[in-house]
């Protein structure tokens, strides 16, 4: 019975006209950044963050999480067109979504897309609504010395679960974790790596970080990519699929949203990771591989259910227990902090309207997303005639004014110079900005637990040993970084990454 109020609950507060018009917007700007290249979700949403301070809560995250899953729906259609991926989810869908188009199926690929990933978000949906009660209850047993290990769980999984070298980020990690610490020590009141400037007494601001890192970042790889856009698109025919075809994609949307599903919960995973492991799955399990890459329905239904399922269950770890499980979920932290919304399993409790009301959206919001997508392929794909040197110095203006609105202060248009310079050296090295996200998030939260921690224990660190919570997780952490040092796992950790790349 509290399940059906709560979900109850949820939809009075997600069908209310003003949620209904923002999860809308959320939806049509996230199949808007899919379809074209060199935008993506992160960006977007750490570009809106400014505007997210003068919105109220729900509306807000409401919009933000239909930008996240509605990216994986925008990418497909590009993906399968002109074989152009909007974002790197939709990578994995150009190698059969393409050749399905050019084989005069390009409809067919479609609607399966669009289908199974409705149906993979729906299940998503279900899982958070069916994980999130017991997990936030699990949460509510926690204490400070077990946060603190959780935490270190999660940032050492981003790592293992991260692309490209383990050191590097490592390294991301550290410095994330070192920017976290700018500001006013609470306990002691002294001020830490401010430099004399007063503006960073309360610590450095998340949206400037973001809209910098990966922002004006994006903006400077794609102008040096010099991307290209073709406007010469395949005919789409018929959106009916044939009978062989939906014999063929039922089981890989129920294998993909499966894996999808799980990946998604793990920090580090999502999107990305789900959709290439599916791929790689539905080949391996295959009677007949040699059709991968030339058309396989499977190559395009399970990665794009792996992908949307991705996106929805990675709201589990960050709604329930407070941990973000990519650098999306941090951002979805970082507004609720904006909020004055502390993170974690308080917020299903002391905001419950928030909570299910957001829940229930997602549900919504997928059901919009096939309305959307469908009768309106044709415009979508017209948009990719526009130059990216035209949108490029419009993107780069609304992070300025995003940055300025938040407290009327040039200041913060010039951090997000400087993080968007920092950004750029980033890429350049070959340094993800996710893991310095999750380092940054996650910081002070850790620092915080830990120092409570101590207090409670009056400074025995064996504390961390002596609750089964904290020991189980730490002994969770210390297999990670083990595994990640056997060459097998580190050979498997190369291969699910090396088409990404």
């Amino acid at each position: 019975m509290d399940l059906l109020h709560n979900l109850t609950l949820g939809l009075e507060v997600a069908l209310s006209f003003q949620n209904l018009a923002y999860a809308l917007l959320g939806c049509i700007l996230g199949t808007l950044i899919g379809v074209l290249p060199g935008i993506g979700p992160v960006a977007t949403i750490a570009m809106l963050l400014p505007i997210t301070f003068h919105l109220p809560p729900t509306a807000s995250l409401i919009m933000l999480a239909g930008i996240y899953y509605g990216a994986s729906y925008g990418g497909s259609t590009t993906s399968i067109l002109v074989n152009l991926p909007g974002e790197a989810a939709s990578v994995v869908t150009c190698l059969d979504g393409y050749q399905m188009a050019r084989n005069g199926r390009a409809g067919a690929a479609l609607s399966i897309s669009a289908v199974g990933s409705f149906f993979a978000g729906t299940v998503g949906t279900m899982l958070i609504v069916l994980f999130a009660e017991p997990l936030t209850q699990m949460a509510q047993k926690f204490g400070p010395a077990d946060y603190c290990s959780l935490m270190a769980l999660g940032l050492v999984a981003a790592v293992v679960l991260a692309s490209g070298s383990v050191v590097k980020a490592i390294a991301m990690i550290f410095l994330g974790l070192l920017f976290g610490l700018v500001g006013t020590d609470v306990n002691t009141g002294a001020q830490r790596f401010t430099f004399d400037l007063p503006e960073l007494s309360d610590g450095i601001d998340f949206a400037p970080i973001a809209m910098g890192l990966f922002g004006i970042a994006e903006i400077v790889v794609n102008l040096e990519r010099h991307l290209e856009r073709t406007g010469g698109t395949i005919k789409v025919g018929s959106l009916w699929p044939t009978r062989e075809e939906i014999r063929r994609a039922i089981p890989a949307v129920l294998r993909g949203t499966a894996l999808g599903s799980a990946l998604g919960v793990l920090p580090g995973g999502g999107p990305t990771l789900g959709a290439f492991s599916s791929y790689t799955l539905e080949k391996k399990i295959s009677k007949t591989p040699e059709r991968f890459g030339k058309g396989a329905v499977e190559g395009v239904a399970a990665p794009e259910s792996a992908n949307n399922a991705a996106a929805q269950t990675s709201f589990i770890p960050m709604l329930t227990l407070g941990i973000p499980s990519n650098a999306v979920m941090a951002l979805m932290v970082g507004a609720m902090i904006i909020q004055g919304i502390q993170p974690g399993p308080e917020v299903m409790t002391k905001k419950p309207d928030l909570f299910w009301g957001m829940i229930a959206s997602m549900w919504i919001g997928n059901l919009m997303l096939v309305v959307i997508n469908l009768p309106m392929i044709g415009m979508w794909v017209k948009l990719l005639t526009v130059p990216y040197r035209f949108l490029a110095p419009a993107i780069l203006l609304f992070c300025c004014i995003g940055a300025y609105s938040l407290q009327n202060s040039t200041f913060h248009v010039m951090q997000v110079a400087a993080f968007g310079v920092l950004g750029y050296v980033f890429v350049r090295l070959g340094c993800e900005g996710a893991p310095f996200l999750l380092g940054l998030v996650l910081g002070p939260q850790m620092e915080e637990y830990f120092r409570r921690a101590m207090l409670l224990s009056r400074g025995d660190p064996s504390v961390f040993i002596e609750r089964p919570i904290s020991l189980g997780l730490l002994i969770t952490t210390v297999l990670l970084l083990i595994l990640m040092a056997l060459p097998g796992i580190k050979k498997a950790r190369q291969e699910a990454f090396q088409e990404e790349g």
